[in-house]
C-alpha cells in the first residue's frame, strides 16, 4: 500500500469520520484473525485459498483478500485502511462501503490477471481493495491534509490528493518496470492500480450524484 512511498508515512488525516466506522473495524479485524490462522500452515492455505491466474475462481478471488504474506504485509494494509476507510465508511454508508470495498478488490484481481494470466503463484492481500478507497478518497477528499513523516523524519502536512497522487505515480511506474525487461516481483503492482481506479469511478459516480 502506500507504505511503498517509503520515504512518507502518512499517520494522520485531519478529518475525523462523524460516525464510528464499525464496517472497517470489523474488516480489520477479520484480516487479522485469518492472518493468524494462516501463519499455522502458510504454505497449504495461501496456495489453496490464494488466487491463482492459472486456475481462476471467484471463491479464491474472494478468499485472498484476507489473506497477507507476512506481518509487515498485514500491518501496513491496516494501517491504510483504518486511516482512510473511517471517512470513506462515513461517507457512503455500510452497505455500499462494503460493495466498494469487494468489488475493488475484485476488480483489482481481474487486473492483475490480464498482466498474467498464466501465472502460478497465488495473488494475496487487501491491497487490491483498499486501493479502492484511496481512490475515492483522492475524489470526495482531495483537499484534506494528512500529517506525513517524511525525510529526515520531519512532519510534513500533505493534502490528500498530492499524497494519493504520488502512491498511484510509483504503482503505474513499479507496474510498468514489473512487465518489461528481467524485473520480476512478488507485488501485486496492476492489482493496485486496478482497485485504484475503480474507486476512483466510485468517488467520481458519488459526488454527480450527490451534485458535490
Amino acid at each position: 500500500m502506500l507504505e511503498k512511498t517509503r520515504q512518507f508515512f502518512p499517520y494522520e488525516d485531519i478529518n475525523k469520520p462523524e460516525h464510528k466506522p464499525i464496517i472497517t473495524i470489523a474488516l480489520i479485524i477479520t484480516n487479522i484473525i485469518i492472518f493468524l490462522w494462516s501463519i499455522t500452515n502458510f504454505k497449504q492455505i495461501i496456495y489453496t485459498y490464494g488466487f491463482t491466474a492459472a486456475s481462476p475462481a471467484l471463491t479464491t478471488a474472494t478468499t485472498s483478500m484476507f489473506l497477507h504474506g507476512g506481518f509487515g504485509h498485514i500491518l501496513g494494509n491496516m494501517w491504510y485502511l483504518w486511516l482512510f476507510g473511517d471517512n470513506i465508511e462515513d461517507k457512503f454508508g455500510k452497505i455500499r462501503y462494503i460493495a466498494i470495498y469487494i468489488s475493488s478488490g475484485m476488480i483489482a484481481l481481474a487486473t492483475q490477471y490480464l498482466t498474467d494470466p498464466t501465472s502460478q503463484i497465488p495473488v494475496i492481500g487487501a491491497s487490491g481493495a483498499i486501493s479502492g478507497l484511496l481512490g475515492a478518497y483522492l475524489i470526495l477528499f482531495p483537499k484534506v491534509k494528512v500529517k506525513t513523516i517524511g525525510p529526515f523524519y520531519q512532519i510534513y502536512r500533505i493534502k490528500a490528493k498530492y499524497l494519493i497522487a504520488l502512491w498511484f505515480g510509483i504503482q503505474l511506474i513499479l507496474g510498468t518496470l514489473s512487465i518489461i525487461g528481467d524485473n520480476a516481483t512478488n507485488i501485486a503492482f496492476f492489482a493496485h492500480i486496478g482497485g485504484f481506479l475503480a474507486g476512483l469511478l466510485a468517488g467520481i459516480i458519488y459526488k454527480i450524484k450527490n451534485h458535490k
